[in-house]
């Protein structure tokens, strides 16, 4: 009797010790993109990089889940976001342009990206509002997209942000 009263106290203070390590850790500062559509996505993102403006791309977002873009706290306000339904064919779009191509990529500069071989993209802006940690909700509704804001728990803070792919026109 003595002998399991000792193991139990002893799992109970491994279980606590190993939650205090859990809670320990820090907290994971990204840009994530979730895709809420029933479609496969595929993003790109670019950025004014110490070297000047790079392009990135391509993440896979199937539906329902997310993709973090960018690992690490957020240390620029403004990041640009090009996102395309794989199945569905409509884009998120906008008019920073920067330089992409069909395969994954990593691309530094925008000027003359037809002559360097690339695609001339249409990437929106996101402002962070200079917080560490973004999530970035691409949806089929203009209601429903939006930018979830870490403080806000979720909460949609601007669904004007992203559109509904079926309304853009193809390029």
């Amino acid at each position: 009797m003595l002998n399991s009263t000792i193991r139990a106290a002893l799992l109970i203070a491994g279980l606590a010790m190993g939650a205090l390590t859990v809670s320990a850790a820090p907290a994971r500062a990204d840009l994530r993109v979730c895709n809420e559509t029933s479609n496969l996505v595929s993003i790109a993102f670019g950025y004014r990089a110490e070297r000047g403006w790079q392009s990135e791309g391509w993440w896979r977002a199937p539906a329902g889940d997310c993709r973090v873009i960018f690992q690490g706290d957020l240390e620029r306000r403004y990041f640009y976001i090009f996102a395309v339904d794989d199945i569905g064919g409509g884009s998120w779009s906008g008019s920073v342009y920067m330089c992409t191509r069909d395969e994954s990529f990593t691309i530094f500069g925008v000027e003359d990206c037809l002559a360097r071989g690339y695609e001339r993209t249409g990437f929106f802006e996101i402002d962070t509002q200079n917080r560490t940690d973004w999530t970035l909700q691409l949806s089929n509704a203009t209601s429903d997209a939006g930018v979830l804001d870490p403080a806000e728990d979720g909460d949609l803070e601007d669904p004007s942000l992203l559109v509904d792919p079926a309304e853009i026109e193809a390029d």
